[in-house]
């Protein structure tokens, strides 16, 4: 019995974290080794303001939902439309997908409590904690069954079969048919076993039989045919002689002791993977509360075959801005289809760095079956993202800005693959307009040979102006709108770059002798 709420064929499997943090291990606290592009993903889109609004303190819940945002590129479109559905589901039934949930962390939890071991060497060891675990399992799948049938209208093809195979497998007979085999299993009336004689009169083939039974009239039990057999009885200090009918139980005992095993670990795993599963969809409904608390849109993006480039939104936002922000943020719209080359030019403090990180989160959400922040979105599947912004100066002076831009720029450039997605943010700027320029230019047309979409965000002016002079069509430039008034809209509009980034507004804005400080700045400025 499979769960298949992320994958219709398969398990989501995350790493072995999530295990350990599901069975409390202390290695829990050790971190995944995550290559080093996914850090710069984290760190350069805020990530961890993501997680962290659909975790709501819940770790378990924050591994999952990291580990499926930064799996996401390897899904296709099939897959992503399969969760949306599940996800639309998750939004319409929140009570049930919840209790869900809950149930599934009671079982763990229960289990947890009870410290089952299945790994002993000794087999009647094995087999009570076997039967225990399978009792105490098997009252959790009477309730899952019960919700199931109390299930609203759920329309997803995952959640209509999840719930049609509780119902058909998990009947009253079957449970009291599991529950009568665990009594038995206890061998509160004895133990049958049946065996052969060895060549060297040693006991061979020991086979668990059923008891017979017992349960007979008076009349049947006189007149009752005698089987033929004999009876030895041990004395109570015979160490030796308890010790192999120990030995031949545990050796008859074997076989069953293996298959109840397996089958408790079964049922086990059917719980954990249920819950691994239902954490993401419950991380995605505490996200999409917190941002409809705010009024802010989302919707579910329409996903494109890779290479297709496609790349069109409305009203696309910053999300990790507003989950920090009081008000709303203001969107934007673009329409970028056929477009290998987006380049952001214009005011400082304009909202470009905000724009280039919803598009990268966007892609993200997208990619690993969620909504996402915007009115309207559809955008192409990419193999890769990655993002090379710009960082602080190294504190150990081991080595300049630029130079590390460069090796960051190299390892990137180890790992892309044709079709993936670069987010560039003021790269090699920490050199002179010319030589940033040049360099700027010849990585992005050498990304552009080999069908690599790149967003650019630069006040390098020589740079933007390069691409501009082409009136290539698979180019397309957006400009922060500034008013004449010097106000940010904090909107992107169709334009090609300017000379100046207006740093003279900043300048003002910060030392204005009449006495606005730079308190007075717009909160969603980024």
């Amino acid at each position: 019995m499979r769960s298949l709420l992320m994958y219709p064929d398969r398990d989501f499997d995350p790493q072995q974290l999530f295990r350990d943090l599901m069975y409390g291990y202390r290695d829990a606290r050790r971190p995944r080794k995550s290559p080093p592009h996914e850090l710069a993903l984290i760190q350069d889109l805020e990530l961890d303001t993501l997680l962290h609004a659909m975790a709501v303190d819940d770790n378990f819940l924050f591994e999952v939902a990291r580990e499926a945002l930064l799996s996401g590129f390897v899904n296709d479109v099939e897959t992503i439309r399969y969760r949306q559905e599940v996800l639309q589901d998750c939004l319409k039934e929140r009570a049930v997908v919840r209790q869900l949930h809950n149930l599934t962390i009671e079982a763990i939890e229960e289990t947890r409590r009870r410290y089952f071991d299945l790994s002993s060497n000794y087999p009647s060891s094995v087999l009570h904690s076997a039967i225990d675990l399978l009792e105490t399992l098997s009252g959790m799948l009477g309730k899952l069954r019960s919700l199931a049938e109390q299930a609203g209208r759920f329309e997803s093809k995952a959640f209509t079969a999840l719930f049609a195979t509780l119902r058909n497998e998990l009947g009253d007979e079957y449970l009291a048919t599991i529950q009568r085999h665990l009594t038995e299993l206890k061998f509160r009336k004895g133990l049958l076993l049946s065996a052969e004689l060895g060549d060297r009169n040693e006991s061979t083939r020991l086979i668990l039989r059923e008891l017979p039974d017992k349960r007979q009239t008076w009349l049947q039990r006189v007149f009752r045919k005698r089987s033929p057999g004999y009876t030895f009885h041990l004395h109570p200090r015979d160490e030796a002689g308890a010790r192999i009918l120990s030995e031949m139980r545990d050796r008859g005992m074997g076989r069953a002791t293996i298959i109840l095993a397996q089958s408790a670990d079964h049922v086990l795993s059917f719980f954990r993977a249920l819950r691994t599963e239902l954490a993401f969809y419950i991380g995605c409904m505490n996200l999409y509360d917190r941002l409809a608390a705010k009024g802010e849109p989302v919707c579910f993006p329409t996903p494109a075959l890779i290479g297709e480039r496609k790349h069109r939104f409305s009203g696309l936002y910053d999300v990790c801005l507003s989950l920090h922000m009081k008000g709303r943020v203001v969107g934007n719209a673009a329409d970028g289809d056929g477009k290998n080359l987006i380049i952001i030019t214009g005011a400082n403090q304009g909202g470009k760095s905000s724009f280039l990180r919803s598009v990268g989160l966007a892609q993200l959400m997208m990619q690993c079956g969620m909504f996402v922040g915007a009115e309207f979105f559809k955008a192409e599947l990419c193999p890769a993202m990655f993002t090379h912004y710009k960082r602080e100066e190294d504190a150990q002076m081991k080595s300049g800005k630029f130079d590390e831009e460069v090796a960051r720029m190299t390892g990137i450039v180890d790992h892309v693959t044709p079709n993936s997605l670069i987010l560039f943010n003021e790269s090699f700027a920490a050199t002179n307009e010319r030589e940033g320029s040049e360099i700027a230019k010849q990585i992005v047309c050498a990304l552009l040979e080999k069908r690599i979409k790149v967003f650019y965000v630069t006040h390098l002016y020589e740079f933007s102006r390069v691409f501009f002079d082409r009136t290539a069509n698979d180019y397309l430039f957006l400009r922060a709108e500034r008013r004449t008034d010097g106000t940010r809209t904090f909107r992107l509009l169709e334009g090609g770059p300017l000379e100046t980034s207006y740093g003279e507004d900043l300048y003002r804005q910060i030392f204005d002798p009449t006495g606005q400080s730079s308190n007075d700045r717009p909160s969603d400025v980024r």
